[in-house]
C-alpha cells in the first residue's frame, strides 16, 4: 500500500476514490510545524548566524503526526499531494523533514483541478519538492516573524496597537490615506443643462463650448448660458456606428472576491471558504467531484484543452457565431501565472445539474464562476450607437441612443452584467436644423471618494502588487480583528487607532509603509522562486535597516498617556484611567503594576415584573437577557433559584377543533402538539413551553410522485 499525503480531510475523500484501494489517502490539515519561540526575542530565528531557522511541531498537530508516522511506517511509498503554492510546498518539505523521507527522491504530485484525469496525469508525473519554492515562504515567513515580533512589540508597548505586518500594515495606510481624503473633501458645486429638440422632444445634454468641455460652476453662469442660446440649432453631425463590448476575461482570486462581493455582498473570507469547497470536493450523484481549478491564482490562462473543449460545447449549446477566442485582459506587474485562472473542471456538470447538490451559497460562487469562463471565450456584444450632435451659438448638445444587435457573451453572462435598455433616435430625414423647445437646469455638487469596499481594496492591493492571492482575505480578517478597522455591510472604516499607527508607523518606518518596498519586496520572493535571489542576502538587507528604524523608534517614539477618568483610585490615591483589554476597555489605576485596583463594571438595576413572582422559589421575576441579547424573564435569585420563561409567546391556547387534531404531549399530557418554526426549520413542539419543553421531528410523508 502507498500513502498520500495531502492538507485537507475532504480531498482525502475525493483523491481516494480516484486512486483506489492500493493508496491511503491521509490529511496533515495545513501546517505541522511553524518557527519556534526560542532564542534571541524569541524569534526561532538565529539572526547572526545567516537566518538559520529553528521550527517545532505544532500543539496541536502531535497526534496528526503520529497518525501519519504509523501509516509511513507501513507503505511501500509514501507521495506528497499539498497544495500547488509555495505554503504547499513549505508544507511538503516539512513533512518530509519529520517523516525523515529523502528531498531528491520523494514524489511529489502538483495538480490544479482535483479530477479523475488531473490526479491520475500528476501520479504518472511525478516531481521533487522545489527547493527554490521552499526558500521563497521560509523567507517570507522570517520576515514576517521578525516584523509581527519586533514591531507588533514595539507598537504594543508604545500606542497599545496590536500587530503590524508588511502586507497589512500598507494596506491599512490606503484606508486610511482615503478616509483623510474624505474628511478634507470640499464639495464643489455644478450645473448639468439639459435641451428638449424639435416636436419629437429629442433629450440632449449640453457638451461644449467652442470646441471644449464646458463646466458651469454657479447659478449666475447657467443663467447666463441658457440666455446665449438660440431658439434654432444646426444639426453637426447624425452618426450610426456599432460599438463592441469584449467579455471580462476568466476569474483570478482576487477579481473572483470583488464580483462576489458586487452581486452577492460575500465578504472575502466567505468567498475564499465557499470556493475551497467546490475545489476539494462536492458529492454528486454519489461520487465526489472537484467542480472548480485551484483557487489562489493570479493568471487568466486557461489550458489549451480546455479552451478547445469549451469552444466546442459553446458551438453545440449557442451556435458558431457565438465562438469568440479568449479575453486575459490586462497584464499587470507582479504577476506569477503559476496555475490557470479559476474555471471549472467538467462542463458537463453545468450550474442546473449541480444546484440540488449545492447549499444556496456554493451554488452561487459556482455558477458565477461557470458563466464567466464561457462568457471569457465567446464573441463580444455588439450594439447600434445613434450619434446626434447640435449646434448654435458655439454651445454643442449631444443626444445618444443604442440598440441591441448581437447579444454575444451576454445570453449567458446577462444575469451578472448591466442591463441597458434600449433606445433610440427618431429618423430626421433632410432636415438640417432642428428648433429648440426647452431647457431644463439642474444643480450638483461634486461628492467625496467612496470608502473602500472589500472588493475595491482587494482590486487596490492587487494594483499595486501588495500581497498574494493567499493573503488578501486574511490581511482584510487581521484589520477587522486587530480593530484597526470596522466592516459595516462590507465598508471599510479606519478607527482612530487604526490612523494613529499609521501615522507612527509612516513617522518611523517610511520604507515599511510605502507601497513600492512592499512591492518590491514580492518580486524579490518571486526571484528566490526562480534562482535568481539569496534568500541570506535579501533578509540580511532588510534587517539592517529594519533594525535601524526599530531602534529610532524605540527612542523617539512617545508612548501614549491613557486618557484618565476624572477619579482617583480608592486604594493609592492615584488618577483612574481607561484602559485596553483582551475583551475590552476598562477603568483601572494609572499606578498599575504597583496598584492592580480594576473598577468593578456598575451593573444597571433588575427590571422587576411588577405582580410576578418566581412559581418555584417565590423570589420576584426580573426581565434578563442572554449572552446573544435575547430578553428573557427570570428569578432575582439566579443562580440558586434557574427558573426562566420567554417573553415572546404566552402558552398557545386552542380552539376545540384543533385540539382535535393536535396529539397530546407524551410527556406532560396536559399540552398538544403543535407545528413551530425556528432557525433549523419547523419542527412539533408542546403548547405548554416553556414549562414543558418536549419537542420532536416532523416525519416526511411521501408523496405520490414518489411511490
Amino acid at each position: 500500500m502507498k500513502l498520500v499525503i495531502v492538507e485537507s480531510p475532504t480531498k482525502c475523500k475525493t483523491i481516494g476514490q480516484y486512486l483506489g484501494s492500493d493508496y491511503k489517502v491521509m490529511a496533515s490539515i495545513g501546517h505541522i510545524r511553524d518557527l519556534s519561540t526560542t532564542g534571541p526575542g524569541g524569534l526561532g530565528v538565529d539572526v547572526y548566524n545567516s537566518f538559520k531557522p529553528t521550527y517545532a511541531i505544532s500543539k496541536d498537530k502531535y497526534e496528526v503526526i503520529t497518525g501519519l508516522k504509523k501509516a509511513a511506517s507501513k507503505a511501500s511509498e509514501v507521495i506528497l499531494a499539498t497544495d500547488p503554492d509555495r505554503e504547499g510546498e513549505a508544507i511538503a518539505w516539512h513533512l518530509s523533514e519529520v517523516l525523515n523521507l529523502p528531498i531528491d527522491s520523494t514524489k511529489r504530485l502538483e495538480f490544479h483541478e482535483i479530477t479523475r484525469p488531473a490526479i491520475l496525469k500528476a501520479l504518472a508525473n511525478p516531481r521533487t519538492i522545489d527547493m527554490n519554492l521552499v526558500a521563497s515562504q521560509e523567507t517570507r515567513r522570517i520576515m514576517d516573524r521578525i516584523i509581527g515580533f519586533r514591531l507588533s512589540y514595539l507598537l504594543q508597548k508604545k500606542i497599545k496597537s496590536r500587530s503590524a505586518g508588511r502586507v497589512q500594515s500598507v494596506t491599512l495606510k490606503f484606508l486610511v490615506d482615503r478616509e483623510r481624503e474624505i474628511e478634507s473633501f470640499n464639495p464643489e458645486e455644478y450645473w448639468n443643462v439639459t435641451g428638449l429638440f424639435s416636436e419629437q422632444k429629442i433629450k440632449a445634454e449640453l457638451v461644449s463650448y467652442q470646441g471644449k468641455n464646458i463646466k458651469i460652476s454657479s447659478e449666475e453662469e447657467v443663467n447666463k448660458v441658457i440666455a446665449s442660446l438660440p431658439e434654432t440649432f444646426t444639426i453637426d453631425s447624425f452618426d450610426t456606428n456599432l460599438r463592441r463590448k469584449d467579455p471580462r476575461p476568466p476569474f483570478t482570486t482576487s477579481t473572483l472576491q470583488q464580483e462576489a462581493f458586487n452581486q452577492f455582498h460575500y465578504s472575502t473570507k466567505k468567498t475564499s471558504i465557499l470556493a475551497q469547497h467546490l475545489y476539494e470536493g462536492i458529492e454528486i450523484n454519489g461520487e465526489l467531484h472537484g467542480l472548480i481549478t485551484y483557487m489562489r491564482t493570479d493568471s487568466t490562462r486557461l489550458s489549451p484543452e480546455f479552451v478547445s473543449s469549451a469552444k466546442e460545447y459553446i458551438k453545440d449549446n449557442y451556435g458558431k457565431d457565438y465562438v469568440g477566442s479568449l479575453h486575459r485582459g490586462k497584464t499587470t506587474h507582479n504577476i506569477q501565472d503559476a496555475h490557470e485562472a479559476i474555471r471549472p473542471t467538467y462542463l458537463d456538470l453545468s450550474p442546473d445539474k449541480v444546484k440540488s447538490s449545492l447549499p444556496k451559497d456554493e451554488y452561487n460562487i459556482y455558477r458565477l464562476i461557470y458563466v464567466r469562463t464561457l462568457a471569457s471565450l465567446m464573441s463580444s456584444r455588439v450594439d447600434e450607437v445613434q450619434t446626434l450632435k447640435l449646434l448654435g451659438n458655439d454651445y454643442m448638445f449631444k443626444a445618444e441612443a443604442s440598440k441591441l444587435v448581437f447579444d454575444g457573451y451576454d445570453v449567458i453572462y446577462k444575469d451578472f452584467g448591466s442591463k441597458p435598455k434600449d433606445s433610440e433616435l427618431p429618423s430626421l430625414g433632410n432636415l438640417k436644423t432642428l428648433p429648440l423647445v426647452s431647457v431644463e437646469k439642474e444643480q450638483h455638487f461634486t461628492k467625496a471618494p467612496a470608502r473602500f469596499t472589500e472588493a475595491k481594496i482587494v482590486k487596490l492591493m492587487e494594483e499595486k502588487g501588495i500581497g498574494r492571492p493567499s493573503t488578501y482575505a486574511s490581511t482584510i480578517s487581521t484589520l477587522s480583528l486587530r480593530h484597526y478597522v470596522s466592516i459595516e455591510k462590507g465598508t471599510m472604516i479606519p478607527t482612530d487607532q487604526g490612523k494613529l499607527t499609521v501615522d507612527e508607523l509612516v513617522k518611523y518606518f517610511p520604507n515599511f509603509m510605502d507601497p513600492s518596498y512592499t512591492a518590491e519586496m514580492e518580486t524579490k520572493l518571486d526571484d528566490i522562486v526562480a534562482g535568481d535571489n539569496s534568500k541570506t542576502e535579501l533578509l540580511e538587507t532588510f534587517y539592517v535597516g529594519f533594525v535601524e528604524q526599530l531602534d529610532n523608534a524605540d527612542k523617539a517614539m512617545e508612548k501614549l498617556q491613557p486618557v484618565e477618568t476624572g477619579e482617583n483610585c480608592p486604594i493609592c490615591g492615584k488618577p483612574l484611567v481607561y484602559r485596553q483589554g483582551k475583551y475590552g476597555n476598562f477603568v483601572a489605576c494609572s499606578g498599575y503594576p504597583e496598584c492592580h485596583y480594576v473598577q468593578k463594571e456598575e451593573k444597571p438595576e433588575p427590571e422587576y415584573i411588577e405582580g410576578r413572582f418566581c412559581p418555584e422559589c417565590g423570589s420576584p421575576l426580573i426581565k434578563r437577557k442572554s449572552k446573544s441579547g435575547n430578553e428573557f424573564i427570570g428569578c432575582s435569585s439566579f443562580p440558586k433559584c434557574r427558573y426562566i420563561e420567554s417573553t415572546q409567546k404566552a402558552p398557545v391556547e386552542l380552539t376545540e377543533e384543533e385540539l382535535k387534531n393536535a396529539p397530546e404531549c407524551p410527556r406532560c399530557h396536559t399540552g398538544h402538539l403543535i407545528e413551530k418554526k425556528s432557525r433549523f426549520g419547523t419542527f412539533l413542539g408542546c403548547t405548554n413551553y416553556p414549562k414543558c419543553r418536549y419537542i420532536e421531528k416532523i416525519k416526511k410523508t411521501k408523496s405520490k410522485k414518489d411511490e
